[in-house]
């Protein structure tokens, strides 16, 4: 499963709807550690890019990244879907439909 981590589009493919989960997603709330991946700084390791859960706020690593939390935290609430966390990218990425938003 990954987290979009490679992918560059801005949404679905052409023709293609958003599925339900990316369209019931909030537009982002308050991040729990604006700093960095919440797993990571508890540790202090380090990440390749960050990723933000859209149900809760939590901020996790993406799947480059040796603790992969993003998808940790996926995995063990079933939070469904995430966004870049990343300045300048506002793609997001649903884990159950495996679909770009």
């Amino acid at each position: 499963m990954s987290d979009g981590t490679a992918q560059t589009s801005d949404g679905p493919a052409a023709g293609q709807q958003p599925c339900p989960h990316l369209r019931a997603a909030a537009p982002m709330p308050a991040a729990r550690t604006p700093g960095g991946c919440e797993e990571c700084l508890a540790t202090g390791s380090r990440w390749v890019r960050l990723r933000m859960c859209l149900t809760c706020g939590h901020i996790g690593c993406c799947d480059s990244s040796p603790g992969r939390h993003a998808t940790a935290h996926y995995r063990a609430t079933g939070h469904p879907v995430m966004r870049s966390f990343e300045p300048g990218e506002t793609w997001r990425w649903c884990y159950v439909d495996e679909q770009m938003g």
